[in-house]
């Protein structure tokens, strides 16, 4: 008997898979439709039970649809204060960006999420053994394949930055996620971190510290400084010199801009995603503010990914050299993971 005989006559005795019957199919859409009109029975009673009232008005105030209604949805750029250091000098209800001693309800929000990802993550991976568990696994399996991809993107010189990417994109993630569970937003105790611009600018100040610090760190000041300042370049001629010091004060310009772009890229996007699910959800019912918040989940994921990934490739560019060979920052950027000075390096020209 062939193999190919065999095989045929393992699968023609091989049992035959029932097709699901039509009334399991009927049964799953019956499910669906009654889900479906329950949902608009609740909208409907809690529509009559509950009406909309103006924000800042007298109880029974008429509430015109649809800009009252999307107004209640909203909620606006500057969060609320939870807890107050200098309440005789506190700033205007409308401020966005604030410089005062307090608590806001994004902080609280943000310090929440970091405790549950770092219980959760505690808990997965607390007695690790050679064959992991089931949360071992999980996590490792995230690890391993955002060093890929940051490794990927920012080369083997990156890799001692590992932690910090996977870190600030956790951290991002979940401070964007959290805005769509219902609770969040809709009472002053709790708001999405990264709908608050003074959270976002907290975010990538700390992230512009470590790139700045990182670049002294590897290439010491004099080293760090001239890629700003290449007064060396005069020695090629004077136009030479000018050319490379006005590229060079571009370059240190540049530097101050990056953690603006870091901080408004992500308010910009989560904010207006949430302007964009309230609007929707206000004017639509079930179907399409489902759909939508489907897609805040991917976009959410999408700008911690950005976030995360140009903060590691800013340190990349921060602890590069103009002079150091090709190749000499990831040969000492891997040594220095295994804990051992490279070999074969020379001295920077």
């Amino acid at each position: 008997m062939t193999i190919e005989q065999g095989a045929a006559d393992a699968v023609a005795g091989a049992p035959t898979p029932t097709p699901p019957s039509r009334g399991s199919r009927r049964g799953l859409s019956s499910r669906w439709f009654l889900l479906i009109g329950a949902v608009i029975i609740i909208d409907l009673f809690a529509f009559i039970l509950f009406p909309q009232a103006p924000k800042d008005a007298e109880a029974g105030a008429d509430c015109p649809f649809p800009a009252c209604f999307i107004e209640n949805a909203l909620e606006f750029p500057a969060p609320h204060t939870v807890y107050d250091f200098d309440p005789a000098n506190a700033p205007s209800a409308d401020a966005l960006v604030t410089f005062h001693p307090s608590i806001s309800n994004t902080i609280v929000t943000m310090w929440l999420v970091m405790a549950v990802v770092l219980i959760a993550v505690i808990g997965m991976v607390r007695g690790s053994q050679l064959l992991p568990k089931r949360g071992q696994n999980v996590i490792e399996l995230v690890y391993e394949q955002l060093r890929d991809f940051g490794l990927g993107i920012a080369g083997p010189s990156a890799l001692p930055y590992i932690p910090i990417f996977v870190g600030a994109f956790l951290l991002v993630l979940f401070d964007n996620w959290v805005g769509l569970i219902p609770p969040v937003g809709k009472i002053d105790l709790l708001r999405a971190p990264s709908s608050d611009v003074n959270i976002t600018i907290g975010m990538a100040l700390v992230a512009f510290l470590i790139f700045q610090g990182e670049g002294f760190r590897k290439l010491g000041v004099g080293g760090y400084l001239g890629k700003f300042f290449p007064f060396y370049e005069f020695k090629h001629g004077i136009g030479a010199g000018v050319i490379a010091l006005f590229v060079g004060l571009i370059e240190l310009l540049l530097e101050f801009v990056k953690p603006v772009t870091l901080s408004m890229r992500l308010f910009g996007n989560i904010y207006g995603g949430e302007v964009a699910l309230g609007v929707m959800t206000t004017l639509t019912v079930l179907i399409f503010p489902v759909a939508l918040l489907g897609l805040e989940l991917l976009l959410n994921a999408i700008q911690a990914l950005i976030f995360s990934i140009l903060t590691l490739l800013f340190i990349t560019l921060a602890i590069e050299s103009h002079h150091e060979e090709e190749g000499q920052i990831a040969e000492e950027a891997i040594a220095e993971m295994k804990g051992s000075e490279p070999s074969g390096l020379q001295p920077a020209h």
